[in-house]
């Protein structure tokens, strides 16, 4: 495959994505499909779909490539959650790639002691670009368990058209180089400044050329020798050393590398007005806070509103909050908290939560609910091929530039930053409190939305922290209740609440109703919001896409 002849065209189509107006035309119907946040990642991915491969195969092709030239938000050093849809059978393979903490890692590890002796969270940046914030990676062994299910080409014909553009180079996206220029820091590490900055130390531009020759090296030994070549030997050694010998060291090592394993989950899945909407289950929040919210809205009727009315806007804002809630009380890792998922989305109790929501005022800060009632810095990939199977893969380091570490050319994840750093509250142990080999709790919410047949209408999902429920749910009212296009649904301005003031996008639509949205009770602030979403929608018997005009991807088929 020969990318460098596409640089300049496909560099070009990431601006005009950026200039999207806010409702699109719908797009021809294809028969593949590809959506990524950067151009030359989803023609990796396409590239793939041509040879005959599957959409496991060309996740897995696209994954390689964003983590070459979108380092700042995924790679190998990193983790995620996959959604497959296997078209003959109808059914969803659902693939937990999440990090993992060490075996030495402590409930307080977070935690520093001020002048008076009194234990409380150490200053979040300083966190994040530590020893103590990395965690197991689990992107690449989650990508080889589902390719030995599901794909078709071999392993090492998935790698070259990363291998291709980490040593032939890229020009950088308009993201990544925003990027660079805000987190200062990354150029303290030798291996960052030599890649991402020019010999004054300023950090490189829209179109400047990158070189990886690094991860060139280490995406072929990928290739060759498979996932040890990450979670054993001499590179799983020096990823143990750069976690260990930080300024703030952590506790990661080789036996931790070696000892990862992804796990197989059931998806959860709800009913929505004529569809099924499946998620991720935890220890990622997405899929149950998805569906609670849905399942709050539904009887509100939304399709008779018009997007960013006040009536519309109020809802969503209303039953995320109560979402956020019982996500924030209840949600951690399964194999150490008892997570009452089923209660949690029992009709009786989503009816009793539905009772906190006023037409005309807001609940304020939501308490979690009490589910024994008797019924009671991320990249998103959207891909489906030839024979109708999906993807939907949730991929991530977590902030931008992870851990602001390097090892072989990719960087290392800040994970553990995603735990609640205090241990109790309330004198109770928190759900998603630090253990060893926990995995923290997430905000990833790769999302299928299936009709009664089980036939498969919409993959969608985002990046973007916890406002990933958020964007997703939006997308999905988007396209499920006002029958928008992905590229309309996607562009639709923003409203979010996680249980604390309602976030409105700072365009002109949303600014418009932000004194009805304060006369209602809302503490109401206005800000600009990153997106990170890609969805994929039938149309016909064919598939159109779209890739979120706030970033620099797109979405491409055939």
């Amino acid at each position: 495959m020969t990318l460098r002849p596409l640089f300049a065209a496909l560099a070009l189509a990431a601006g005009c994505v950026l200039a999207l107006p806010a409702l699109a035309q719908r797009q021809t119907a294809t028969k593949t499909i590809v959506a990524a946040a950067h151009p030359l990642a989803v023609e990796a991915g396409l590239e793939i779909l041509r040879q005959g491969g599957t959409a496991v195969d060309a996740a897995a092709a696209v994954q390689m490539a964003l983590g070459v030239v979108e380092p700042q938000s995924s790679g190998i050093g990193g983790g995620g959650f996959l959604l497959y849809y296997d078209a003959a059978s109808r059914t969803i393979s659902v693939y937990d790639g999440r990090e993992t903490a060490p075996a030495g890692a402590t409930p307080d590890m977070f935690l520093a002691t001020d002048p008076s002796g009194k234990k409380k969270p150490m200053p979040f940046r300083e966190a994040v670009a530590s020893g103590l914030s990395v965690g197991v990676p689990g992107a690449v062994a989650l990508l080889d368990l589902a390719h030995k299910e599901h794909g078709k080409l071999a392993w090492k014909d998935l790698f070259p058209p990363a291998i291709e553009l980490a040593r032939n180079g890229y020009p950088v996206s308009p993201r990544l180089a925003d990027w660079l220029k805000t987190i200062k820091s990354f150029r303290d590490d030798p291996s960052a400044r030599e890649i991402y900055y020019n010999a004054d130390g300023s950090p490189k531009a829209v179109g400047d050329h990158v070189v990886n020759p690094a991860l060139a090296d280490m995406m072929r030994r990928l290739a060759d020798e498979g996932p040890k070549a990450l979670y054993e030997g001499p590179v799983a050694a020096e990823i143990a050393a750069r976690a260990q010998g930080n300024v703030r060291p952590g506790t990661l090592s080789v036996t931790d590398l070696a000892a990862y394993r992804p796990i197989k989950r059931e998806a959860v899945c709800g009913p929505y007005q004529v569809w099924i909407v499946c998620g991720m289950p935890p220890p990622s929040s997405g899929g149950v806070a998805i569906l609670q919210a849905l399942a709050l809205i539904e009887p509100f009727k939304l399709a008779q509103d018009q997007p960013n009315d006040l009536r519309s806007l109020h809802l969503i804002a209303e039953a995320s909050r109560l979402a956020f809630a019982d996500r924030n009380r209840y949600i951690g890792d399964p194999a150490f908290v008892d997570v009452p998922v089923v209660k949690l989305l029992a009709p009786a109790y989503i009816d009793q939560r539905r009772k906190r929501i006023s037409p005309d005022k807001s609940i304020g800060k939501a308490a979690p609910g009490d589910p024994s009632y008797p019924e009671h810095g991320t990249s998103h990939i959207t891909i489906v091929d030839r024979w109708g199977n999906a993807v939907s893969f949730t991929t991530t380091i977590e902030a931008p530039f992870g851990a602001q570490m390097m090892v072989q050319g990719f960087i290392l994840n800040n994970e553990l930053t995603d735990f609640s750093w205090l241990p109790e509250m309330d004198g109770q142990p928190v759900a998603n409190r630090v253990q060893p080999g926990k995995r923290p709790r997430s905000s990833m919410s790769p999302t299928f939305v299936l009709d009664k047949e089980r036939a498969l209408v919409v993959a969608v999902g985002s990046a973007g922290g916890a406002r990933i429920i958020g964007d997703t749910l939006q997308a999905l009212i988007g396209m499920l209740d006002w029958n928008l296009s992905p590229q309309q649904a996607l562009a639709l301005p923003r409203i979010l609440n996680m249980n604390g003031p309602t976030i409105l996008e700072d365009v002109p639509a949303l600014r418009a109703q932000a004194d009805g949205l304060r006369a209602l009770g809302h503490e109401v602030q206005v800000s600009r919001l990153e997106g990170g979403l890609t969805a994929i929608r039938r149309a016909g018997d064919g598939w159109e896409g779209a890739a979120d005009p706030r970033r620099d991807g797109i979405a491409k088929g055939e």
